[in-house]
């Protein structure tokens, strides 16, 4: 294996620079090319045939002209859906992300999760088999919560909140039957954890937030053991449709280690 050649992080804008910062601290030498597909977001809204075809697509193409060691879908919404078909496409691993229902569920204390994802996410069967295998005897309360994700990217950017975004988020899940025991909330979306502070604030002290960015950089990381890595270069960042799309980013780039947005 070439030590220059990177890992391919892909999402459908900038959440997945969660699951960077989290990598970053298992793997900090190791060459990484992030993928936004902001021609395509938001996905949530899209049709399951939509998105699998066009991330199976892409991921195709970019593994073509990138030649990653491995390419890891940092998007709940397309693992949910197209994790499968990817990984009989490519040659390399592929690391998905889903829903971190299992750690939710040892965590909490009530019995109670909240989970906030896409419209996409939340209805997959794959999220039904989760919460049979791992949260038998809990209550999972699920919302679409695609706001959250125009919230992440605006704030990546700099731009202010709209502070009715969070809290029609917290009130939906508490009206719930059952909402008020919510002691442990899942973020079934990259872009989700970019808002913790937000959402903690919205919640109170006594709501856990729960992601997937740590157990996937330590998995990429077990995947890739033994490997060497040689980075000479600012990690790229590229994206799908015109590069206007980036414009806001690049303190948020910079300090993470990109060099300028690239078209793709």
């Amino acid at each position: 294996m070439n030590s220059g050649s990177p890992i391919l992080l892909f999402d459908s804008g900038v959440g997945g620079l969660t699951v960077y910062d989290a990598l970053r601290e298992v793997l900090p030498q190791a060459p990484v090319i992030y993928a936004a597909d902001l021609a395509g977001l938001p996905y949530g809204t899209k049709t399951e045939a939509q998105i699998a075809a066009r991330v199976a697509g892409l991921l195709g193409r970019m593994a073509e002209r990138f030649r990653p060691r491995l390419v890891c879908i940092a998007c709940n919404t397309a693992s949910t859906i197209a994790l499968g078909m990817v990984r009989e496409v490519l040659e390399v691993p592929v690391v998905g992300t889903v829903p971190a229902i299992k750690p939710a569920a040892a965590l909490t204390q009530t019995g109670t999760i909240g989970l906030v994802g896409t419209g996409a996410t939340i209805r997959q069967a794959y999220v039904d088999q989760l919460e049979r295998e791992f949260a038998q005897g809990k209550q999972l309360l699920r919302i679409a919560a695609p706001g959250l994700v125009e919230a992440a990217e605006a704030k990546l950017r700099g731009q202010p909140i709209d502070p009715a975004v969070i809290a029609d988020v917290h009130d939906r899940l508490v009206a719930m039957p059952g909402g008020a025991n919510i002691d442990t909330l899942v973020l079934a979306c990259t872009h989700f954890p970019l808002l913790s502070e937000e959402l903690a604030a919205a919640f109170g002290p006594g709501v856990r937030q729960v992601d997937g960015a740590q157990g996937i950089a330590r998995r990429i990381a077990h995947l890739l053991e033994g490997q060497s890595f040689a980075r000479t270069a600012p990690n790229r960042f590229v994206v799908t449709g015109p590069l206007s799309g980036a414009a806001g980013l690049e303190a948020a780039l910079a300090a993470r280690g990109f060099g300028p947005a690239e078209a793709f």
